[in-house]
């Protein structure tokens, strides 16, 4: 019986494994939440994961694995020999295993494969064919299903008779196909308990809910559970025989997944993935392949200011007012490549439509640059009395404002054209070019109204 957990929980259960203790390993492990788990995993080694793996049954192992980000699951699962992963994998849910092995490298997912049984390896592979952010990559094909044709008893006879397989489903509504396994509707638990014995399934099923098709994009099905209030909806295939079940549940992780994915790579992670659970030089390669491209551009952002050292030195007011004119213009430069990324997500815009995209933009900046332009020009002007001076910082920004949101509006869809990942390249492009332009504009004017700056 396990009593209390130390301040250090990592050094209880190494306590545990050493002692062999299993029962109140899978008692501790029960009573953690997600977030303990994971960090608990983090902090054992390599060796220490696999014997908590190996020493708890596989139900209980699968429990700990689906907790794990896929990224920290599979190295987890590479480390173990092929039949205990298999055994793990196989009591997960369709959704998580075919995540993680779509995250394993080949070689392992093939010794995977060839212990598990060969319906169900069939059934991952499936699944990893889907893209993973579409309906048939989220779905679960844990779900009941029955024939149109059949009674309500012969329904309930058979959830009793099959307690055991269909315990850990989410059984709140039942399928209904035909009997080619074409999607007919849905029927709620409480409609069927309540329903006579001998109605047949068609006589009571919902047949209003639509279905999803497999290739359904994440936007799409954002879209539908935003509009509807459904706890899921039945996934078909393109011959409209249904294959799975998407639940809200599945759609919000996916959303903050890639959120998450797309801000890590703004911020120049490749991959998106990174823990600090991973090899040091793998962490590093992964930082720097962005880093190494980063110092260049702001070199170039910074020979501006060099060549204009001179104004600068004349000018020491200007060096105040730069880096609000490089922030400014970034915002507004990456509020529009927002807007692109979202729209182009969407299906909205396509990568060939720039220069609308451009022209919408400009009309935007037009406005905003003006406003912001004055309130600077405004505050430049109380501090030093000198109109010139909120002019010359006044009209950079103003200008440099229209120059942000035509790079950040267009930049996204040309990248997308030349096959580069716009989350990735958008914001270093963006405020590289935006910087040497509101330097270039900042110190270009004060040179031209030195005289009367000074």
């Amino acid at each position: 019986m396990v009593h209390n957990i130390t301040i250090q929980p990592a050094e209880f259960v190494r306590t545990l494994l050493k002692e062999d203790r299993r029962a109140e390993l899978a008692e501790l492990l029960d009573s953690m939440s997600s977030n303990d788990v994971v960090y608990l995993m983090s902090r054992l080694g390599k060796k220490e994961q696999y014997k908590l793996l190996t020493i708890i049954n596989p139900d209980e192992a699968a429990d700990v694995i689906e907790e794990l980000p896929d990224v920290q699951a599979a190295e987890i699962i590479e480390n173990l020999d092929a039949g205990n992963a298999a055994a793990i994998i196989n009591r997960m849910k369709s959704d998580d295993r075919a995540d993680l092995m779509s995250e394993l490298d080949r070689k392992d997912a093939e010794a995977i494969f060839t212990e598990m049984h060969p319906e169900e390896a069939a059934s991952i592979r499936k699944m990893i064919e889907y893209r993973p952010d579409t309906a048939g990559g989220l779905m679960l094909t844990e779900y009941i299903s029955y024939p149109a044709s059949l009674t309500v008893r012969e329904a309930i006879n058979d959830l009793r008779k099959n307690a055991e397989k269909y315990k850990n489903y989410h059984v709140r509504y039942l399928y209904v196909v035909s009997e080619k396994n074409h999607f007919v509707g849905v029927l709620q638990m409480q409609e069927l308990l309540l329903a006579g014995s001998e109605q047949k399934l068609s006589e009571i099923v919902i047949k209003e809910v639509t279905a999803v098709n497999v290739d359904t994009p994440l936007d799409k099905l954002i879209d539908l559970f935003e509009t509807h209030n459904f706890y899921g909806f039945p996934v078909v295939d393109d011959q409209g025989q249904l294959i799975g079940v998407i639940r809200r549940k599945n759609v919000l992780e996916a959303e903050n997944e890639r959120a998450t994915y797309e801000h890590l790579q703004t911020q120049g992670i490749v991959g998106g993935d990174e823990l600090r659970t991973m090899p040091v030089m793998v962490r590093s390669r992964r930082r720097l392949s962005w880093l190494s491209v980063n110092i260049l551009l702001n070199l170039l952002a910074a020979s501006v200011i060099a060549f204009y050292q001179d104004t600068l030195s004349s000018v020491i007011a200007l060096a105040v007012f730069l880096p609000i004119i490089s922030d400014m213009s970034g915002c507004t430069g990456n509020q529009a490549v927002a807007v692109s990324m979202r729209e182009l997500s969407l299906g909205i815009i396509k990568p060939g439509e720039a220069f609308l995209v451009w022209f919408q933009e400009i009309k935007v900046g037009l406005i905003n640059g003006l406003v912001l332009g004055i309130l600077i020009g405004l505050a430049a002007f109380l501090w030093k009395k000198n109109i010139y001076l909120g002019l010359v910082v006044g009209g950079a920004l103003a200008i440099n404002t229209l120059v942000a949101v035509s790079i950040g509006g267009t930049v996204p869809l040309i990248l997308k054209r030349m096959k580069i990942d716009p989350a990735l390249a958008s914001g270093p492009i963006l405020t590289t070019i935006t910087d040497m332009v509101g330097f270039f504009l900042a110190l270009t004017f004060a040179t031209i109204a030195l005289g009367r700056l000074t």
